[in-house]
Formats: C-alpha cells, sequence, structure tokens
C-alpha cells in the first residue's frame, strides 16, 4: 500500500504542488478504496477551483483513481494580492520566475535583508528561505 500512495503522490506530484501554492491545510493523504484520498480546507473557493482545474489537467478519468474532498474555509477572510484588503496589515504576493525572498523584501520593504520577515509568515507552506517556485503567493506581513 506505501508503494501505491508513493506512486499516487508522483503522478499527482502537480496537484499536491497547487495545494501547498493555494495554502489549502491538508489533513488527509492515503490511499482508501484503491484511490488516493485527499483532504483538506481551501481558504476560498478560488484556490479550490484551482486545485480541481490541476486535477483535471493530470487526468481527466480522475474519479476512478482519486478521492479529493475539499472544503472552504468559512471564516478565511479573503486577500486581494498587494491590495492590503485587511486594513494593511497582510497581503500576498505572485512568486515569478526569478524570484527569491531576498528580491520580493527589497520589492516590498526597499531592504533585501528584511527577506526572514517574509519567511517566517510562511513557516506553513515554506521549509527553506532559499526556496520558493513560481506560482506560490506567500503572504506579505506589514
Amino acid at each position: 500500500m506505501a508503494d501505491q500512495l508513493e506512486q499516487m503522490k508522483q503522478k499527482y506530484a502537480s496537484v499536491l504542488s497547487t495545494i501547498e501554492q493555494q495554502q489549502i491545510q491538508l489533513s488527509h493523504v492515503h490511499i482508501q478504496d484503491n484511490k488516493l484520498f485527499i483532504q483538506g480546507v481551501a481558504p476560498s473557493e478560488q484556490a479550490k477551483n484551482k486545485v480541481w482545474d490541476q486535477i483535471k489537467q493530470v487526468n481527466a478519468n480522475w474519479a476512478q483513481e482519486l478521492t479529493a474532498d475539499i472544503s472552504v474555509d468559512p471564516n478565511a477572510k479573503s486577500t486581494v494580492a498587494g491590495a492590503g484588503a485587511l486594513g494593511g496589515q497582510q497581503r500576498t504576493y505572485t512568486v515569478q520566475p526569478g524570484d527569491s525572498l531576498s528580491k520580493i523584501s527589497k520589492e516590498v520593504y526597499g531592504k533585501p535583508s528584511e527577506y526572514m520577515k517574509i519567511f517566517e509568515a510562511n513557516r506553513d507552506v515554506l521549509n527553506d528561505p532559499n526556496k520558493i517556485s513560481p506560482g506560490q503567493t506567500p503572504k506579505i506581513p506589514a
């Protein structure tokens, strides 16, 4: 069963990456009834839809081998990228090819040395301040 789980994780690696990028909090990823079972809570309907779009890109017949139970957090506050929708307290940034946290920090704060501020605010989705990927949307603290 562990082999089957690893094979399915590899096949749906782009889906799992999208889940991470969209800051979906996973509660389960395992094999159930010979299918990959993914369960989690999305911060928005848009984030949930991006995951479903990616699932369909990987396999149009996904229902035969995947069960995805992704709900939307009813308490989530939507943030508009760069608009400071929470009174300037928090915004997000979409990582572009060639970006680093230092580069984003210089753009946002005027100092590349403030990159750890961004990393600390995103420890739930980032494991290493030197490893970010295009498409990720880290939170940018005020």
